[in-house]
C-alpha cells in the first residue's frame, strides 16, 4: 500500500516562513513527479509547485514564484515545500501529490491527507 505522509503545517504570522514535508511510504517502482497543491475555503484545489523526475524540472504557480521552493529527493522519495514571506492569501489546506509507478505496469496519482497552513496575526 502506498501512502503519502505530510508534516509541517501550522499557524504563522504574515511575513513568516514554514516548511512542509512529504514522504512516499510503501513499495513503488518509480516516481514521475511530486507536487504540492492547496485548497482554500470556497475555492478549487490549485497547483502550487511541481518537481518532475528525472531532471527535477520545477514549475510554480505565479502567486508563489520567488517565495516558495520545492525540493524533491527521488532517492528517498521525499519532497519539501519551503514557504517564505507568507501572506493571509496563502492560508489553505496543502496536499502532497505524486504520480508514480507502483509496479512497472501500474501508474497512478496518490494524495496525502492534507496539512493546514494558516497565516494570521
Amino acid at each position: 500500500q502506498v501512502q503519502l505522509v505530510e508534516s509541517g503545517g501550522g499557524l504563522v504570522q504574515p511575513g513568516g516562513s514554514l516548511t512542509l514535508s512529504c514522504a512516499v511510504n510503501g513499495s513503488i517502482f518509480s516516481i514521475n513527479h511530486m507536487a504540492w497543491y492547496r485548497q482554500a475555503p470556497g475555492k478549487q484545489r490549485e497547483l502550487v509547485a511541481m518537481s518532475r523526475n528525472p531532471g527535477s524540472e520545477t514549475k510554480y504557480a505565479d502567486s508563489v514564484k520567488g517565495r516558495f521552493t520545492i525540493s524533491a529527493d527521488y532517492t528517498k522519495n521525499t519532497v519539501s515545500l519551503e514557504m517564505n514571506n507568507l501572506t493571509p492569501e496563502d492560508t489553505a489546506v496543502y496536499y502532497c501529490n505524486s504520480n508514480l509507478w507502483k509496479t512497472f505496469s501500474h501508474r497512478a496519482d496518490y494524495w496525502g491527507e492534507g496539512t493546514q497552513v494558516t497565516v494570521s496575526s
